[in-house]
């Protein structure tokens, strides 16, 4: 099960602090929107996004279809088929995608410590 671009979503109090926190760290801005409290940021392969007011706790986060690059990859695993195996596998899932679908569409686990997982796919 190929699950694409990683990155952790962070839930942030400031996001013009933590905007100046990381650039400290050597991350620049690779998208999103400040006014809308949402950044993107890189430092190489490294990717993190800062989410201020959108939800509670930290995500990991998976793109299928895309590459550390944010770009789109010519194979990969559908979000659909990643939720059937982890179905297969007795994984509850917090919200699903719909099968009935195909293009963009996400998912939601959480794992046995209580970290949320999201697999949102954008192509």
């Amino acid at each position: 099960m190929e699950l694409g671009a990683f990155s952790i979503s962070l839930s942030v109090k400031d996001i013009q602090a933590s905007k100046n926190f990381y650039k400290k760290l050597g991350f620049t801005v690779f998208g999103g929107d400040e006014s809308q409290n949402w950044l993107i940021l890189k430092n190489g392969e490294h990717t993190i996004g800062l989410f201020q007011g959108m939800f509670e706790g930290n995500i990991l986060t998976f793109n299928p279809g895309w590459g550390q690059d944010a770009q789109p990859l010519e194979e990969f695993t559908d979000v659909r088929e990643v939720q059937r195996q982890l179905k297969a596998q007795g994984v509850e899932m917090v919200s699903e995608a719909d099968e009935s679908t195909t293009g963009p569409a996400s998912l939601v686990i959480v794992d046995p410590d209580g970290n949320s997982i999201l697999i949102d796919q954008h192509v």
